[in-house]
């Protein structure tokens, strides 16, 4: 194999995982606890902003030919930074649910978590001192290059082997937390709000937990995608990108861990680069309008005749007590 296809591939694998990685953290919030978080792409964000100003270090005043000015900044060995991206997306999650998730109604929190999406971008591209403006940030050093000493393509399938055992740390937590109790609780509380609170379940804090454990995981997402590409700018994280998760994750099947992953397969990285084979025609640009165009038909036509997706969410069955089993506690 040649070494550009090499490079390709390792590229496809590197954006796949990262995709992964961020579906599992929305199919958690909104296939398993059923929050519409039009925001999602900001936690990623937050996450990926996070690594690289821990990766690059201090930001050097202009008067000193920095030509980088940003808040924070760290030299943290990895995968600290990665860590630390988690722990940023998950400290924003849980201010922004303590907002929306504790005082609104789920219409409501998705009009919000737009606007706050919104907000976010246009704070971020204005604000120049706070993440050096529309330009972003750039060079950040790529993690373990200066320790392992291989060529750029043999680096590139060290990545991927990286980002592939992360991916495996991701699964197992979010494996635990859906296939356990709580998972089956949080279930409870997406379909019947009112039944679950009748129960005695803390409907706003399984919500929280929810939208909480989601930032984490998207912050990690963000982080191992900056620490790949060496780059962070905010016009690379508007809400458009949110859709294609969303997207992934109904046709993939809401809920279903193994469907989320392949449906992060089959739309972001499939679907989207497909496109990139395809011969150039019409007036520039149009290829990349009808890519969100069809991703937009893809999402509704999921959610009109395959509303459960690929792979539909396992619908969990608990067998009946024979009449004469008599059941614990009744007393009789």
């Amino acid at each position: 194999m040649s070494v550009a296809w090499q490079f390709y591939i390792s590229t496809v694998l590197i954006y796949l995982g990262v995709d992964v990685i961020a579906c599992w953290g929305l199919n958690l919030q909104f296939g398993v606890a059923g929050l519409v978080n039009f925001a999602f792409i900001i936690f990623q964000a937050a996450g990926a902003y996070t690594a690289a100003v821990l990766t690059l270090g201090p930001a050097e005043p202009a008067s000193q030919g920095g030509f980088q000015q940003y808040v924070g900044g760290a030299h943290l060995p990895f995968p600290l930074p990665i860590l630390a991206a988690g722990l940023v997306g998950g400290l924003l999650a849980a201010l922004v649910s303590g907002v929306t998730v504790r005082r609104l109604r789920s219409d409501y929190e998705a009009m919000v978590m737009l606007v706050v999406s919104l907000i976010a971008t246009s704070v971020a591209t204005n604000q120049v001192g706070l993440v050096n403006g529309p330009n972003g940030l750039a060079l950040v050093p790529k993690p373990l290059s200066t320790l392992v000493n291989l060529s750029p393509i043999d680096y590139q399938w060290v990545f991927v082997g990286l980002t592939a055992a992360i991916c495996v740390c991701v699964y197992w937590v979010v494996h635990i937390v859906t296939s356990a109790p709580l998972g089956r609780t949080l279930r409870a509380v997406r379909d019947n709000e009112q039944a679950a609170a009748a129960l005695g379940k803390n409907v706003t804090g399984l919500r929280m937990l929810a939208f909480i454990l989601g930032g984490v995981i998207a912050g990690i997402s963000g982080a191992v995608l900056v620490e790949f590409i060496s780059a962070w700018s905010p016009g690379s994280w508007l809400y458009p990108e949110t859709f294609v998760y969303f997207t992934a994750v109904i046709v993939g099947g809401s809920g279903n861990n193994l469907g989320v992953m392949v449906g992060a397969l089959l739309v972001p990285v499939a679907f989207l680069e497909a496109t990139r084979f395809l011969p150039p025609f019409g007036p520039p640009g149009l290829i990349d309008a009808l890519q969100w165009i069809v991703v937009g038909a893809l999402a509704l036509i999921f959610l009109w005749f395959w509303p459960r997706g690929v792979i539909p969410e396992r619908r969990r069955r608990f067998p009946v007590p024979a009449k004469d089993e008599v059941p614990v506690g009744t007393g009789k």
